[in-house]
C-alpha cells in the first residue's frame, strides 16, 4: 500500500492514491530496503512542479511502471521544499553525475542512503537517446542483483566526488573588493539592453542582482555617468518585467520566469519567495526611480498576497501551481473570442489593442513553435503612456482598463483553479517579513508594515520553540521538521527589517536570540561559515554550506548582512568579525565567478561605504522623531542602521544594545550620529541632521 495519506505536505498527498507503493523520507523505508535488499527509488520534486505532473502521470500513476518499482525498489517520496537539506544534498549529486539538475529529481541509492545512480525527469518509455522508466527499472534490478562489486564502486566514486564539494567555504584565501567591480562588469556584459534583465532564455528575474546594483550605486565611488548606466539597467528590467507576460495582469503576482527572453511566455507557477523579493526589489527601485509603475506593483503585489496567499493565521502559503485542468498555464490565457464574449465591444477594442491580444494567439509552441490561439496579456508601453500617445485621457483609459481587468478576473475565477500549495515554509515568510517592513518604510504605509508584523507574529507562535529555535513547516495546525540555515537566516533578516521600520525593540532581541542559537548549532568552528543543517541535525553524506545566490539569496550571503547590521545595530563587534569571517569562508568561490554572488556581495559593499549608526534620545516617540526617522530611512537604509532609545525602552536597550546606555533621555530630542565608530556631537533637529548628509 502507499503510505502517503497521512504526510502534511501537499505533494505527497498528490501521490497518496499513486499505484507505486511511495513511502516518506523515514527510517521504516530504509529497513525495509535493508531487510528486503533491494534498492531506494527516491523521487524528489514539489507541488507547483510541471515537469513533475509530467512524469507522475506517465509513470507513477501507471499500473505497470508502479508493478516494476514495486518489486524492484523501496521507493520515497520528498517534497523539497519540506526537506531542502535531502534536496540540496542528493541534487548535488545529480548535476555532478549529469552536469545538470532540476525537478524532479530521480535517485537511486543503496539501504545506507549511498547513491549510485541520478536522473531528472525519466519518461516512461525510451525515446531520442533518453532511457525510459520500462527500461531503466529491469537495468537497475539486473545490475543490483548480478553486479553488487559495479555498485559499490559507483558509490565510492561518488562518495570521493560528494567529499570535495564539502569543501565549499574552506577558503585559505582572504576576501578582496576586486571581486564587487568584477561583478558589476560582468553583469553589464550579460545584460540585455532591449528587453532588460541578464542573459537570454529562459530568462529569470534574479532580483539580488538588481539589489546588488543598486547597493552599488550608493556604496562605490562612481561618477555620474556610471551611476545614471546602473539606474538605466535597473529601471529597464524592472519596467519590462513588470509590462511583460511574467506579470499577471488580471490577478497580480510575478510568475516564476519566462521561458524566452522578451518577458513574454512565462513558466507560470507562482512563489511565495518569488513575491517577496520582487516586492523589495521593486520597493528599492521606486526609490532611486520615482516610477510609479513600481509603486503600483508593490501595492498590487500586496493585493495579491492578501487575496490568494495568506492564511486564516496570518501566515503566507509557499505557491500557487502553474497547471489547472493537466495544462499548463490554461487558468491563465484567453482567446480572442473568450475575451469578446466578456468585454463590451469598446472595451474589447482598447484591451486588446493594449494588451497586445491577437485572434491567432500572441505566443508560439515551445515544441511545435506555432501559434496556439491563445493569448498572454502583456503591456508594449504602461496604460497611461498608451493614452498620451493616443491623444487618450490617462485617467479615463485608466478607469475603463480597470473595469475591463475586474470582469475578466471575475470571469477566470469560474475556471478551475491552479492548485494551492497551503504549507507555510518559515524561511519563504521570513523573506516575505523583510519585503513588507521594507516597502512599509519606503511608502509610509502602515498596510505593508502591519501584514510585516502579522507574519512575525504567526512565526512566533508557532514555528518558534521556547528555547529560541526554528520549526521549518506549519500544515493543517502542526508545525514540524527541525529548522536549517535559510529558516534562521531570512527571519532574523525579517526581524531586523520590521526593527528598522517599527523600533520596536522586542523584533531586535528576537533577532540577537534567534542568531545566537544559529551560530551555537550551524556555525563551523574550524573553517568559519554556516552549514545548512545544525549539527544535531541528519547528515546524510555531509554538512554542506550554500553560498551561490541562486533562485533566492543564499543563507551564507544573508548571515553575513545580518551579523554586520546587528553588529552595527549593538556594538557586539564580533558579529562584525563573523560577518567578515563568512566572506574570507567563501572568497575563492566568489572570486572565481562574482556575478554568482551578488547578494554576498551587498555586505562589503556597506563595509566600504562609511556605513553610519544613529541614536535618537527622546522622551517618547512623536511627529518630530517621526521626521527625523523618515529622512534617515530615505537614505539608504542597509548603510544607516538606526536605534530609537526612550523613556520606555531605555531599560530593554540596555540589555540588548549595550553602547545605547551612554546616550541620555533628556526633554530634548537628541540624535547621535556615528561614523568610523566615533559618535559626534548631538545635534537636535530634522534641518541638522540633513546638513550633516547633505
Amino acid at each position: 500500500m502507499n503510505h502517503l495519506q497521512k504526510e502534511k505536505s501537499p505533494y505527497l498527498q498528490q501521490h497518496a492514491d499513486n499505484p507505486v507503493e511511495w513511502y516518506p523520507w523515514c527510517d521504516e523505508a530504509f529497513e525495509k530496503a535493508k531487510n528486503e535488499n533491494k534498492p531506494v527509488f527516491l523521487s524528489i520534486g514539489y507541488a507547483t512542479c510541471h515537469w513533475c505532473h509530467v512524469m507522475a502521470h506517465e509513470s507513477f500513476e501507471d499500473e505497470d511502471v508502479a508493478e516494476k518499482m514495486n518489486r524492484e525498489f523501496v521507493n520515497i517520496k520528498v517534497d523539497r521544499e519540506e526537506r531542502p537539506d535531502i534536496d540540496h544534498t542528493y541534487m548535488t549529486i545529480c548535476q555532478m553525475l549529469t552536469g545538470r539538475g532540476g525537478w524532479p529529481l530521480t535517485i537511486i541509492m543503496t539501504p545506507d542512503k549511498e547513491p549510485f545512480f541520478g536522473a531528472t525527469y525519466i519518461p516512461k518509455n525510451s525515446r531520442h537517446q533518453m532511457i525510459g522508466m520500462m527500461d531503466l527499472i529491469p537495468q537497475i534490478g539486473k545490475v543490483w542483483k548480478q553486479e553488487p562489486e559495479r555498485i559499490k564502486q559507483s558509490v565510492e566514486k561518488i562518495k570521493e566526488g560528494f567529499g570535495k564539494s564539502l569543501e565549499l567555504g574552506r577558503s585559505d584565501q582572504p576576501f578582496n573588493d576586486d571581486a564587487i567591480k568584477q561583478a558589476k562588469t560582468a553583469l553589464r556584459n550579460q545584460f540585455d539592453e532591449v528587453h532588460g534583465g541578464f542573459g537570454g532564455s529562459p530568462k529569470f528575474p534574479s532580483p539580488h542582482n538588481l539589489l546588488f546594483l543598486m547597493t552599488y550605486q550608493k556604496a562605490q565611488n562612481i561618477d555620474s555617468d556610471e551611476r545614471e548606466e546602473i539606474t538605466q539597467m535597473v529601471e529597464k528590467t524592472c519596467r519590462e518585467m513588470r509590462l511583460g507576460g511574467i506579470w499577471d495582469h488580471i490577478g497580480g503576482g510575478f510568475h516564476r520566469y519566462s521561458t524566452d527572453e522578451k518577458w513574454l511566455l512565462p513558466h507560470f507557477e507562482k512563489m511565495l519567495y518569488d513575491q517577496a523579493t520582487l516586492l523589495l526589489t521593486y520597493s528599492e527601485a521606486w526609490k532611486i526611480s520615482g516610477n510609479e509603475l513600481f509603486k503600483t506593483t508593490c501595492y498590487q503585489l500586496l493585493d495579491y498576497i492578501n487575496e490568494q496567499l495568506t492564511s486564516n493565521e496570518g501566515g503566507l502559503y509557499s505557491a500557487e501551481d502553474a497547471d489547472s485542468e493537466g495544462e499548463e498555464g490554461k487558468f491563465y490565457v484567453w482567446t480572442s473570442d473568450e475575451l469578446k464574449e466578456i468585454l463590451p465591444p469598446d472595451q474589447f477594442s482598447l484591451f486588446c489593442d493594449l494588451y497586445q491580444i491577437k485572434e491567432e494567439g500572441n505566443f508560439k509552441d515551445e515544441a511545435t513553435h506555432q501559434l496556439t490561439g491563445k493569448n498572454v496579456p502583456h503591456l508594449k508601453k504602461s496604460v497611461t503612456e498608451f493614452a498620451i500617445e493616443s491623444d487618450l485621457d490617462p485617467e479615463t483609459v485608466n478607469k475603463v482598463v480597470q473595469k475591463s481587468i475586474n470582469s475578466l478576473k471575475e470571469a477566470r475565477e469560474k475556471r478551475v483553479r491552479p492548485q494551492l500549495d497551503d504549507k507555510i515554509l518559515t524561511d519563504w515568510n521570513g523573506l516575505m517579513m523583510v519585503a513588507l517592513a521594507t516597502a512599509g518604510s519606503v511608502f509610509k504605509d502602515d498596510r505593508f508594515t502591519e501584514k510585516s508584523k502579522q507574519i512575525a507574529a504567526f512565526l512566533k507562535t508557532h514555528c518558534f520553540t521556547d528555547d529560541h529555535k526554528l520549526l521549518h513547516r506549519y500544515k493543517d495546525g502542526e508545525a514540524g521538521i527541525n529548522g536549517m540555515a535559510d529558516d534562521y537566516a531570512f527571519t532574523i533578516w525579517g526581524l531586523i527589517e520590521l526593527y528598522q521600520t517599527t523600533f520596536d525593540a522586542d523584533y531586535l532581541q528576537s533577532a540577537i536570540n534567534l542568531h545566537q542559537t544559529f551560530t551555537s548549532n550551524f556555525w563551523d568552528d574550524e573553517h568559519g561559515g554556516f552549514h545548512f543543517t545544525p549539527e544535531d541535525g541528519e547528515e546524510l553524506l555531509g554538512r554542506q554550506k550554500e553560498i551561490y545566490d541562486g533562485a533566492i539569496p543564499s543563507s551564507n550571503s544573508v548571515a553575513a548582512l545580518n551579523a554586520f547590521r546587528l553588529a552595527r545595530l549593538t556594538g557586539n563587534t564580533n558579529l562584525e568579525e563573523q560577518s567578515d569571517g563568512i566572506l574570507n569562508t567563501f572568497a575563492k568561490s566568489i572570486h572565481d565567478a562574482p556575478a554568482g554572488y551578488t547578494f554576498a556581495l551587498i555586505t562589503p559593499l556597506l563595509m566600504q561605504s562609511n556605513p553610519i549608526e544613529v541614536v535618537i534620545t527622546c522622551k517618547q516617540r512623536n511627529s518630530t522623531v517621526d521626521k527625523i526617522i523618515n529622512y534617515l530611512q530615505s537614505q539608504d537604509r542597509f548603510r544607516i542602521s538606526i536605534v530609537l532609545k526612550t523613556e520606555e525602552n531605555a531599560k530593554q536597550l540596555k540589555e540588548i544594545s549595550p553602547f545605547s546606555e551612554t546616550f541620555p533621555v533628556e526633554d530634548q530630542i537628541a540624535v547621535y550620529i556615528c561614523k568610523n565608530f566615533t559618535c559626534e556631537t548631538p545635534v537636535y533637529s530634522l534641518e541638522d541632521v540633513k546638513s550633516v548628509f547633505e
